[in-house]
């Protein structure tokens, strides 16, 4: 029996030891005997930057291993629409990136989910001073710093002084009530349209911080709808009157915002709201147009606002080096990095001192529209914010108020109810999430 007993311990034993060395062998591997912390690897992702400027960012991650020695930095680069399907699969997979560029409101969906670090209490005040306040606070989250700002865009007016000329206008128009006036004789005196503006629910959030710029409060302190006011409906009313006299083109209700980049190209519009390094796209499809084009303030409303695009750094909460990841990504956004980027990519710094630099403040002799836009883009910045503030389902508020000006444009519903409906839908998702 006691032979028995001590065979079968034997077999045990012989079974757990084929059992640990196919685990070895499978890889956890050598450093399996490391905490998890102890790896060395920061794992990168951007948005659509290679290859233009894969030669840029080689020579960052070179220096930044030098710097520190053991370090390696794994760049993987993720096209623009696949971005936001792939992280949150990697976040909810629990396998996200060290370090991630987002854009403020994508990367506040996930932070409604916590699922990026916050920064307050490990970046340094003196640090955090150094970057533009109005935006750093827009990679903010319920009062929490969520992601460092990056490379920075504000929207120009590019128009078509051929156009211009012919209906007689003498400058582009920096409100939206000449921004009217200009649609009524632009259209009277060439036959063409003023501009494109996009009311497709998923498309760009131009028409929405158009309410922003015309004195629209989107939601109050609790999140609730606030936009069922007279300043609404006149911003509501204002683009159901365009649409209706004929002065938007009738795609717009089906048609994003390429759509505008095709027909300003193609001569067929007077304005494209877009960032300065659309000047070199154009150039490109379009030369004989590009000779025509000039560079202009953005239009806004009586509020004077204007608009910056984001892009920022964010810390996935489950990084096992969170000091590492939170190093790197302070050295890809410090002054020199981002001025070196900045002046390669025709995008504005999002680090004070960096904007400085005689780049953004002074016109060479021999200017392009291109330096142009580019020191007009630099001057707005200073006051320019992001308008539709990072919050959850932004993109559901986008969609209600699209849906319904769109069937208010068409003649389905009145202006009064569009608005209503609008806010209604808004307030019944917070009812159900909150």
């Amino acid at each position: 029996m006691n032979r028995i007993k001590t065979w079968k311990k034997l077999s045990i034993f012989a079974l757990l030891g084929l059992v640990l060395s196919w685990v070895v062998s499978c890889g956890i591997g050598p450093n399996s005997g490391q905490p998890p912390a102890a790896r060395q690897e920061v794992e990168f992702w951007t948005m659509q930057l290679k290859p233009q400027f894969t030669d840029y960012f080689n020579h960052l991650i070179a220096r930044f291993e030098t710097e520190n020695p053991g370090v390696k930095v794994r760049w993987v680069d993720v096209p623009w629409a696949a971005m936001e399907q792939k992280i949150l699969a990697a976040v909810s997979a629990k396998t996200a990136p060290d370090v991630v560029n987002l854009n403020p409101n994508f990367a506040s969906l996930l932070a409604g989910r916590n699922a990026w670090l916050y920064l307050d209490s490990k970046i340094p005040a003196q640090v955090r001073q150094q970057y533009l306040q109005n935006i750093w606070k827009a990679c903010t989250f319920e009062g929490k710093s969520f992601g460092i700002p990056w490379y920075l865009t504000t929207r120009i007016t590019i128009y078509n002084r051929q156009i211009l000329e012919q209906a007689g206008i003498s400058k582009p128009p920096t409100t939206y009530a000449e921004l009217a006036a200009a649609a009524k004789q632009i259209k009277e005196k060439t036959g063409k349209y003023a501009f494109f503006v996009s009311f497709v629910p998923e498309d760009a959030a131009e028409v929405l911080q158009s309410l922003v710029q015309m004195g629209v409060e989107l939601v109050d302190t609790q999140g609730k709808a606030a936009f069922n006011t007279p300043a609404g409906k006149a911003a509501f009313q204002y683009w159901v009157d365009l649409y209706k006299q004929g002065l938007l083109p009738r795609e717009v209700l089906t048609e994003g915002h390429r759509r505008a980049i095709e027909l300003y190209q193609a001569g067929k519009i007077a304005f494209l709201n877009s960032g300065p390094q659309f000047f070199k796209t154009i150039a490109q499809n379009a030369p004989d147009i590009a000779r025509v084009s000039a560079a202009a303030f953005e239009i806004t409303g009586k509020t004077g606002k204007k608009n910056v695009a984001v892009m920022n750094l964010v810390i996935p909460q489950d990084t096992d080096q969170p000091d590492l990841a939170l190093k790197f990504a302070l050295f890809v956004t410090n002054k020199d990095n981002q001025l070196v980027f900045a002046k390669q990519a025709n995008v504005l710094p999002s680090i004070k001192e960096a904007l400085q630099d005689p780049y953004f403040q002074s016109l060479p002799a021999d200017a392009t529209p291109v330096d142009q836009a580019r020191i007009i883009s630099a001057a707005q910045l200073q006051d320019a914010e992001v308008l539709v503030p990072a919050m959850k389902d932004i993109n559901q508020l986008q969609k209600f108020i699209y849906e319904n000006l769109q069937a208010a444009m068409l003649g389905q519903k009145t202006v009064e109810q569009a608005v209503a409906d609008a806010a209604k839908a808004w307030n019944q998702l917070r009812n159900q999430v909150s």
